[in-house]
């Protein structure tokens, strides 16, 4: 133990509160299990260690476990000298839990020292059936600085009773396991004692209701046992199987154990040898308990890191898609090249193109003076496809993003209890269009600002601010926007080129192309900031179910390894 018993404390406190920061909130592989080990040695810190430093003085609590049927409560009963906790054939038989003590020890357990989370209530053995709470006995016959605590079955058929039972004989400086010569082997309770071995926790054995001519084979088996175990030095009290006098084993055979229990009652020495030796070994247990805890923390952060990367991924894609079907012409086909036919006819413009720059200017020239031709069409056909392809990656992206969490560690449960995540929100839809719109209407004002004096021109009258929108529209979707003058290119292509040169000859070369420029760039900004905000609805699922962070992990190591450097 430390020569700094206050250092040890405020050590072993701040482990305690590590270890409730460190969140295990994925279905992963082993997080079951790390559940439960975490929840265990949070129960043992709160419900003996942190007493126990707390309070070295206190009377020794030994906890009286075992399997059904074994006679635990016999045994308490027998060893207080009258009925303080009620045995019976019924299984289970102990409901509350029973801790005896002498009267004078009362203020060590009224309170809430140890076992915190355990109500402390009055009452006889048969009225108390609240497995939450522990019934409270003082009886003048168990010597002050002792008090017995008769646990429920380790093998309970009440799963709350298994784990309220492995609660307590934590709780305890000395495990008092009672099993008999027909139960002794089973495997259940040989894992409690393997765990008892490894943490250190003292350990006596009563091996109850032993025939007689079997009684030395057994014993000499348990022994043996209890050897490989790391148990060698546990006391073996046995009890022969006989008639009981008033419901207790009658003296002659249970004088030994009661004789060594008031021994170690009324020998502060030896009572302080049992209490250190399982406090020590519970201390030395913590730094690879906290260290499971902390890799099975790492575990969560690496599991987020790979669901919080499969949204991000999957709308990547979607905006690298958009961007791509901006680029490359696609949306340049179909009803927007049938608009454009509508709104330009096909021959005369193609054959100025094909003629060179100098004829298509003299061409657009007369063409100008004409009247002014209805964009409108157009304007909404190409609105009409680019919120078709802004939102069909926007589905696809949710649909693949719902898709790479069932496949994670720990992202089936999340998609399953958020189904919506698996589609693009419910206005969706709108949010595209209204996108579009702002857009549009931004390009418009771009026009707008580039006319400048150009706007009572007639070349800028012929199409207006609407038409030559739309124009720069064509010119934003296609792929073969600014080629060089005479190159060769097909008829479908060459609807964005003739777009191209009707703008050229309002605004000059330069200044088409970075008004081209910048309304590709603010679309895809747009749909960037649009694809975000729906990728935040599987970042906020995470915030809100998977509270996970690296800094407990580090805090709860830190306190390890404080706890290891004071003890």
């Amino acid at each position: 133990m430390t020569t700094d018993p206050a250092a040890l404390l405020a050590a072993v406190e701040r482990l305690r509160a590590g270890a409730g920061e460190v969140a295990l909130p994925l279905d992963l592989d082993g997080v079951q299990e790390a559940r439960t080990a975490r929840r265990e040695m949070e129960q043992q810190l709160d419900d003996y260690v942190l007493p126990r430093l707390r309070s070295l003085d206190a009377p020794l609590l030994a906890v009286v476990g075992g399997s059904t049927g074994a006679g635990k409560s016999t045994l308490v009963n027998t060893v207080v000298g009258q009925e303080v906790s009620r045995a019976g054939v019924l299984r289970p038989t102990t409901r509350a839990s029973v801790l005896v003590h002498h009267p004078d020890d009362a203020r060590w357990f009224t309170g809430t020292r140890v076992l915190p989370g355990l109500a402390r209530v009055g009452g006889e053995a048969a009225e108390v059936e609240d497995p939450g709470a522990v019934r409270l006995v003082a009886a003048e016959a168990l010597p002050a600085g002792l008090a017995l605590l008769d646990a429920p079955d380790i093998d309970s058929v009440v799963a709350a009773n298994r784990q309220l039972s492995k609660q307590l004989l934590s709780a305890a400086d000395l495990w008092l396991f009672v099993t008999t010569a027909s139960r002794y082997a089973d495997a259940v309770p040989w894992g409690l004692l393997r765990e008892a071995s490894e943490r250190g926790t003292s350990v006596a054995i009563v091996l109850n209701r032993v025939p007689p001519e079997a009684m030395e084979q057994v014993r000499v088996h348990l022994a043996t046992m209890l050897r490989e175990q790391g148990l060698g030095k546990s006391p073996i009290f046995t009890v022969p199987e006989v008639d009981l006098e008033d419901g207790r084993i009658p003296g002659r055979h249970s004088e030994r154990l009661r004789g060594w229990l008031h021994s170690l009652a009324s020998d502060a020495r030896a009572r302080a040898v049992v209490i250190r030796r399982t406090l020590s070994g519970t201390l030395g247990s913590l730094d690879a308990r906290a260290h499971a805890l902390a890799d099975a923390g790492r575990d969560q952060v690496e599991a987020l890191g790979a669901l919080q990367e499969a949204p991000e991924q999957a709308y990547r894609d979607a905006l690298e898609s958009v961007g791509e079907g901006v680029r490359d012409g696609s949306l340049l086909r179909g009803e927007v090249l049938a608009r454009w036919h509508e709104l330009v006819g096909t021959g005369e413009f193609f054959r100025s193109i094909e003629a060179g720059v100098g004829r298509v200017r003299d061409r657009l020239t007369s063409f100008f003076t004409g009247k002014e031709l209805t964009s409108e069409p157009l304007g909404e056909a190409l609105q009409t496809g680019a919120a078709a392809l802004i939102t069909s990656h926007g589905q696809v992206a949710a649909s693949t993003a719902a898709r790479a969490w069932k496949q994670a560690p720990g992202g089936r449960r999340l998609v399953e209890e958020h189904p919506g995540l698996g589609k693009a929100s419910p206005d969706f839809t709108e949010q595209v269009e209204r996108l579009i719109r702002d857009w549009q209407r931004d390009i418009l004002e771009m026009v707008r600002e580039e006319a400048g004096s150009r706007r009572t021109t007639a070349r800028y009258l012929a199409f207006g601010v609407n038409g030559l929108g739309v124009l720069l529209m064509v010119v934003v979707f296609s792929a073969t926007a600014f080629i060089p003058t005479g190159a060769e290119v097909a008829v479908g292509a060459g609807s964005a080129v003739l777009a191209q040169r009707l703008l050229e000859a309002v605004f000059g070369d330069e200044a088409v192309r970075r008004m081209a420029a910048r309304a590709r760039d603010d679309l895809v900004d747009k749909v960037r900031a649009l694809y975000a905000a729906e990728a935040g609805r599987f970042d906020g699922v995470l915030q809100r179910s998977v509270p996970v962070s690296p800094e407990p992990i580090r805090e709860l190591e830190a306190a390890a390894a404080q706890v290891e450097e004071t003890r």
